[in-house]
């Protein structure tokens, strides 16, 4: 069985058709690929952002309580590995720059070949423009908001001119061009990540303008600011509606351009007969909030509309044919996922839990409950009719617990500030035998306030039932606690969130 995974970051499931039928972008190829597939309507994101993320797909091993994104530990077994040992051929298609750098060291490691596009954000690509340099007027406007962001991010694109020029483009070209090279000699494992539809919300024409007016770019900002908190107040303070409706627009332009490249994909199954042997999964790491709850992109507390993101699996042994599967199932579970449907060994230290039942049986039951968040921050809980956002309570000690030193304890002047030395070494992963650093963190909570929500009746999240459903609360911190004790969390995490470790 050859098997392709596609990630698209930045998803979101209430902007495809296959989700929503008043979707407001146009996504045929996705749409298509959904009538043969199964469609997961209860999948959670787990340990947010974009690393830990993927950690939890290349491992298993879900990351939240014990640290915020890295590299892969050396106590780590690696999904492309595991496969490889099964005879399988591996590769991997990606602009998602953050795996080379420095902290996302081991991902791209696991693979037979790698083909990597470069430029997209921040990579370091092209030589920055000089800060007296003349730039674009949408250039300047990012840069009011982020500043140095946007001549940085600009270096790497200021020469492209066709839609053939962005990143979109070449990945799945290069997904294409890999499975066109793959001699078929023995099954294959490819990943293919494109990094858009993630922000900065930079489109060329005719994408620009399907769903606003590309020419505004040079009145409005197509990338907020949303990682400083202080940065996102005041630009919410002076965004119009009509600006927000412009940034949206530029999103939704991004996802119509991916779902066209991504139809190069599908062209090319057809035309090499794969459907009758290859295993597809597409998916998101994490959606993208567009000011739904007051915020941008993907903090904290962890609302249905970034965290509830698209799943689509399609098995020749099991056509889905557009039929839906509504057991709970999260990102980390896609790891024993395709081990399973590989015929390989899933590792005993595991979070994962395979959705190949769902396949067989689509009633079968994977998880009564979720756990998902981001690290320093509340944690989340659903059983799928129900969700509870447990935030921090008071300010008590955080840790990071690795096997690496994974950044460095000094910086040059400009650079982000390092991180702090460890206080202790020992044994505190459950299941891991190598010694870890004990590393202080510092995380300042989005917010204290704690969030009760009944899903089926208020699906947008509106209603808080903390302090009106008592009984149900309740239920749900025991079962939190519990959960939290079976999978593996630090005695202090319990203490800052106020939870009752001994409950």
């Amino acid at each position: 069985m050859n098997i392709v995974l596609v990630l698209i970051d930045s998803l979101n499931r209430h902007d495809l058709a296959a989700y929503e039928l008043s979707s407001p972008v146009a996504t045929p190829n996705l749409d298509a690929f959904a009538r043969r597939a199964w469609r997961f309507d209860n999948h959670f994101v787990g340990s947010l952002a974009c690393i830990p993320a993927r950690r939890e797909l290349f491992t298993g091993f879900k990351e939240m309580m014990w640290r915020p994104w890295g590299p892969l530990e050396p106590f780590d077994a690696r999904l492309p590995a595991l496969l490889q040992d099964q005879g399988y051929t591996t590769g991997l298609v990606t602009d998602h720059y953050h795996y080379w750098e420095e902290p996302g060291n081991g991902y791209l490691q696991s693979f037979q070949s790698v083909d990597m596009i470069r430029g997209h954000e921040f990579d370091l690509w092209r030589q920055p423009v000089p800060t007296d340099a003349p730039v674009p007027r949408w250039v300047e406007n990012i840069e009011k908001w982020r500043p140095g962001q946007g001549r940085w991010y600009y270096a790497n694109v200021k020469e492209f001119q066709r839609e053939e020029d962005f990143f979109p483009a070449k990945v799945f070209s290069g997904a294409v061009r890999w499975l066109r090279e793959n001699p078929r000699k023995e099954p294959f494992f490819l990943q293919v990540e494109s990094f858009d539809s993630h922000e900065p919300f930079h489109v060329p024409e005719p994408y620009a303008s399907k769903y606003g007016t590309g020419a505004d770019r040079d009145r409005f900002n197509l990338w907020p600011p949303y990682q400083d908190r202080a940065r996102q107040e005041a630009f919410f303070a002076e965004m119009t509606d009509e600006e927000l409706a412009f940034i949206r627009s530029q999103y939704l332009g991004k996802v119509a351009m991916v779902d066209r490249w991504f139809g190069d994909l599908l062209t090319e199954f057809d035309r090499s007969n794969l459907w009758d042997d290859t295993m597809i999964i597409v998916t998101t790491d994490h959606g993208h909030d567009f000011a739904e709850h007051g915020a941008f992109a993907k903090a904290y507390p962890n609302y249905d509309t970034h965290a509830n993101i698209p799943l689509f699996i399609w098995h020749p042994a099991f056509p889905g044919n557009g039929q839906t599967i509504a057991g709970l199932t999260t990102t980390v579970d896609l790891f024993a996922t395709v081990l399973d449907a590989a015929g390989a060994a899933v590792p005993s230290r595991t979070h994962s839990r395979s959705l190949m039942p769902l396949l067989r049986e689509r009633e079968a039951n994977v998880h009564d409950a979720l756990i998902y968040g981001m690290f320093g921050q509340g944690v989340c809980w659903t059983d799928g009719e129900w969700t509870l956002f447990k935030s921090p309570e008071r300010d008590g000690p955080l840790y990071s617990y690795s096997s690496l030193l994974y950044q460095s304890l000094s910086s040059p002047p400009g650079t982000a500030p390092p991180i702090p030395k460890p206080v202790g070494s020992g044994y505190f992963i459950p299941g891991v035998d190598l010694p870890q650093w004990q590393v202080p963190r510092k995380s300042r909570p989005n917010t204290r306030e704690n969030f009760l929500f009944h899903r089926s009746e208020d699906p947008g999240q509106t209603r808080n039932l903390w302090d009106a459903e008592a009984a149900q609360r309740q239920r749900m911190l025991d079962q939190l606690i519990g959960m939290l004790r079976q999978e593996g969390c630090p005695p202090e995490q319990y203490t800052r969130l106020g939870l009752d470790a001994d409950a």
